[in-house]
């Protein structure tokens, strides 16, 4: 702060020097611009697209592993145990390319039933795992 003398038809008057409060605020500006984090980080996502024409194949495209009621699995409608489902799906992803699979879960199973399947899945080398919803599988 400062005082101005003279020159003034009132007598004394008081100015405040703001100079020195810009200069604070812009130290201040500059480092929360630089502590504050540039790019926000995420989980990445990949989303099923339809398919716009039906491929003929031996084998499905889109592998669904499903952890049913009764806590009995199935790989795309075919039953499998619990013990051999690493194995099936390392089968399954030997020769695809593509390492990309889903799980659905019945709506009352618990969540515990489908992070073991996931963690087969994961073991068996398959590198994106997708939750299947009900709108998803309507689609089906």
């Amino acid at each position: 702060m400062g005082i101005a003398f003279g020159g003034s038809k009132h007598g004394m008057m008081a100015e405040m020097n703001v100079v020195p409060l810009i200069d604070i605020l812009l130290v201040l500006l500059i480092i929360f611009m630089v502590i504050s984090p540039h790019v926000p980080v995420g989980l990445g996502v990949v989303l099923p697209e339809p398919a716009t024409t039906p491929v003929p194949h031996a084998e499905p495209d889109v592998i669904v592993v499903q952890v049913l009621t009764d806590g009995s699995l199935r790989i795309n409608q075919d039953p499998v145990l619990w013990p051999d489902l690493q194995n099936r799906l390392e089968a399954i992803f030997k020769v695809r390319a593509s390492r990309v699979a889903f799980v659905r879960g019945d709506s009352s199973i618990e969540f515990g039933a489908v992070a073991r399947a996931i963690g087969a899945m994961r073991g068996a080398g398959i590198d994106t795992v997708g939750l299947m919803t009900p709108e998803l599988a309507n689609r089906r």
